[in-house]
Parts: C-alpha cells; sequence; structure tokens
C-alpha cells in the first residue's frame, strides 16, 4: 500500500523521463596565427577594428639581385671653394657607388651683394656721412656674411649701429638698380624700390619690442586685462551694429505712411434716399503693431528674414478685412508679383511690403471714391424728386437770407417770444430761379 491507495487514486504508471535537449554544438574557432592567447580570449573571435596587416608585408625583402653595401668613400662639395675632400657612409648597390655632387650642395644659398665702380659711386652713390673706405668695408662684410647685419656691426671697424648699416647698403643697393636701368618703371615692382628701408620705423619697432620685453608680470597682467576690455567692447559694438543691419529691412518700413490706409470716411447723409454704407476712422493701431513685431523680432535674436517679412504684412493689414487681403493678393497677382519673393533679400522685401502698403492705400481711395459718388448721386435724386409747392427747400432759403435784429428792449425785462414770431410770420415765397424744373418720367412722355 502507497499514499495513492490511501488516497483513493488511480494508479498511472510512470512517466518516461524526458530526453533532455542536445544542445548544438559550438563550432570551436582555431586561434590565428600572430595572436597571443589571452588577447584571443579577451576578443572573443570578434573582428578587429582595424584590418590586421599580414606578417610577411611588415618587412619587405629587397630583391635578390640587388647586392646593397655600405663604404667609406671620399667625397667634394661644390660649395667649397678649397677642394677639400671628405669622407663619409656611401650605399653601394652592386659595387657601384653613387655619382655627382654633394647631396647637400643645393641649400648652400648666397647672397647676390651689388658691385660699383668708381664712376658709378662718384655719381650716384657719395654721401656725406658715409666715406669710401666705410661703404667698401661694409659690402665686403655684406658679401662675406650673407647680409647678417648683427655678425657684420660686431665686425665693423667703426662704432655704426645695425640700422645705419642697413640704410646703406640698401640705400646704395637700390641707387644702383634704378641707375643700371633705362626707365624707372622696369624696376617699379621690385622691392628695394617698392619697400624701401625705413630707419625711424625700424627704431621704433624694436624700442617697442625692447618696452615688452621689459615689462614684469604685473604690467603684462594689466595689458591683458585692458586687451580683454578691449576686445569685450568691440564685439559687442559689432553685435549690436550686426543687429541694426538685420533690422534695417523691416525697421525701414515702419513709417507714418502706413497710417495712410487709415483715412477717416465721411458717413451719408441720413436724409438722403439712397442708403449707402457707412465707414467709421480705423483706429491707427499699424504702427503699434509694427513696434510690438519688431521687439518680438529683437528678441528672437536669429530668424529667417522670409519670417520677418510674413510678421510684418500681417501686421500692416491687420486692420485691413479679410476680403481687402484677397484683393491685394489678387492685385500682386495680375501685376504678375509673387505672394512671396523668391530672393528674400533687405531691398526686395523692403520693395514688397511697400508695394503692398500702396496697393492697400488704393483699394481704400476707391471705397472712398466709391462712397462719394454713391453720396452725390443720392442728393442729385433728392433735388430732382421735390415738387414745386414743397415749401421746404425755399424755407430754409429764406432764413438763411433773414439777418438778424437784436432787441435793445429785452435788456433785464421778458425777452419777446421770437419762435412765436417766426411761427406767425408768413412764410416768404421762392424766387423764381429756386425752381427747377421737374424730372420728366416716362409716363408724362
Amino acid at each position: 500500500m502507497d499514499a495513492k491507495d490511501i488516497l483513493g487514486l488511480p494508479k498511472t504508471p510512470l512517466t518516461a523521463p524526458q530526453e533532455k535537449k542536445s544542445r548544438p554544438q559550438k563550432d570551436s574557432q582555431r586561434k590565428p596565427d600572430g595572436i597571443s592567447r589571452e588577447v584571443y580570449a579577451l576578443t572573443g573571435g570578434l573582428a578587429p577594428l582595424m584590418p590586421a596587416v599580414d606578417v610577411s608585408q611588415l618587412k619587405r625583402r629587397p630583391q635578390s639581385d640587388e647586392k646593397v653595401t655600405w663604404q667609406w668613400l671620399p667625397f667634394t662639395s661644390s660649395a667649397r671653394t678649397d677642394n677639400l675632400q671628405l669622407y663619409h657612409w656611401v650605399r653601394v648597390v652592386n659595387g657601384v657607388p653613387p655619382t655627382g655632387d654633394y647631396s647637400f650642395a643645393k641649400y648652400n644659398k648666397s647672397v647676390n651683394v651689388a658691385k660699383y665702380t668708381d664712376e658709378e659711386y662718384e655719381k650716384y652713390l657719395t654721401d656725406p656721412t658715409w666715406t669710401r673706405e666705410e661703404t667698401d668695408q661694409l659690402f665686403v662684410l655684406c658679401e662675406r656674411f650673407d647680409l647678417r647685419f648683427i655678425v657684420i656691426a660686431d665686425r665693423f671697424p667703426s662704432s655704426r649701429t645695425v640700422e645705419d648699416l642697413k640704410n646703406r647698403y640698401y640705400s646704395v643697393s637700390r641707387a644702383l638698380l634704378v641707375a643700371r636701368t633705362p626707365s624707372p618703371g622696369d624696376v617699379s615692382g621690385n622691392p628695394l624700390v617698392k619697400e624701401p628701408y625705413n630707419v625711424s620705423q625700424e627704431i621704433e619697432r624694436k624700442r617697442a619690442l625692447s618696452m615688452i620685453l621689459s615689462q614684469t608680470k604685473q604690467q603684462e597682467r594689466k595689458d591683458a586685462e585692458v586687451l580683454a576690455e578691449a576686445k569685450r567692447i568691440t564685439e559687442a559694438r559689432i553685435a549690436a551694429r550686426g543687429a541694426e543691419e538685420s533690422d534695417m529691412p523691416v525697421a525701414s518700413n515702419v513709417s507714418p505712411e502706413s497710417n495712410d490706409k487709415n483715412i477717416p470716411v465721411e458717413t451719408v447723409s441720413p436724409s438722403s434716399n439712397v442708403q449707402t454704407p457707412t465707414t467709421t476712422v480705423a483706429p491707427p493701431t499699424s504702427t503699434a503693431d509694427n513696434i510690438s513685431t519688431l521687439n518680438s523680432l529683437r528678441g528672437m535674436r536669429v530668424y529667417l528674414r522670409t519670417y520677418a517679412l510674413e510678421q510684418m504684412v500681417q501686421a500692416a493689414s491687420s486692420s485691413a478685412g479679410l476680403r481687402t487681403i484677397k484683393r491685394v493678393e489678387q492685385t500682386l497677382q495680375d501685376l504678375g508679383v509673387n505672394l512671396k519673393p523668391k530672393v528674400p533679400t533687405k531691398s526686395v522685401c523692403a520693395e514688397h511690403l511697400e508695394l503692398r502698403k500702396e496697393i492697400l492705400t488704393l483699394l481704400n481711395l476707391q471705397k472712398q471714391l466709391q462712397y462719394k459718388e454713391a453720396e452725390g448721386s443720392s442728393h442729385r435724386d433728392g433735388s430732382y424728386t421735390e415738387t414745386p409747392s414743397t415749401p421746404k427747400r425755399s424755407h430754409r432759403a429764406g432764413e438763411q437770407d433773414r439777418t438778424f435784429i437784436p432787441d435793445s428792449l429785452s435788456f433785464g425785462g421778458d425777452r419777446v417770444g421770437k419762435r412765436d414770431q417766426k411761427r406767425k410770420a408768413p412764410a416768404p415765397s421762392s424766387p423764381a430761379q429756386s425752381k427747377r424744373p421737374r424730372k420728366l418720367k416716362a409716363s408724362d412722355s
């Protein structure tokens, strides 16, 4: 008896043990040659970040038919005038030594110092501060030391400064160059003529350089602070100038002329028979809208010019209705002008906005003209429909012609009833000239 018999459970045969799933065997990767086992274990067999180089390509062996040896051989240099023979190691291939000049002889560069004759010296090169012997000695040293004037000043017999030696040499060379040329224009591009040596500038340059080199740390720190402050001020001015230039095409469009579209229109008299639409005076909000738009653009610092143009167009058309804006766009299309400029430069955007303002002003003027024409036609129609027996207009004309006579007896007493007098007074008859012929109707004819 087991637990199943006690619990009354049916006996079932034991299930066969589940077979373990066989795992696929990993392909063993062979360690490549030239890589240590530790490095290969760290990389895990991943591809290297840089392409591997074959070890056989690291050293290229020379061809087998070449036999290279190094030999201790003599050589001479064309840079020397004494024909001195020296020795050095030379690479010899197949027993054939190299031929030709010394490889470093090409770096021997010398200055071509001008030569002058006695006649040229007496005619072009005389100087009261220099003698012939000093000039000759200067040119000999210049040719010997290749214009190294510091060494020349040290070797020069008399006490002459480096600036004096330079000035004398370059002045003599320039005078010889100009004298030996048939026309001065041929040597105008030569550095000796184009940029002559300036003694005073050279002295001032060296003085400023010595002053800078002799400064203390505190003076250098103070100068650095001054330069940093000057740089900050310059950058601030450049940034302000750039902001003004970027705002210029937008700001130039804000002018008192923007209020021209808000021209007041008189309302039609209510006594006229024809009812025309009345317009009120538009509030001058375009300038305020332009100013607010400019302030918002300045706050953005960086924006596209097309975006600025759209904002200014909206500000300029804020007081106009939707129909008016559509009429403006239709007028632009009739004129062959794009609603948005293809090349939105400063001048193009300014002219585009100015054209929109002028079209808006033209449409407002056309509206006013229509209202005035309607008002005039209503007055004409009203005067033609009046009958001759109507005393209304003639009575008003009589009242206008009547002169005012003051009553001297009314001071301090009861006022005479002028209204009663007007009521009792008979209405004067209208003159014949005031009558107009009645307009003929179609039924009368």
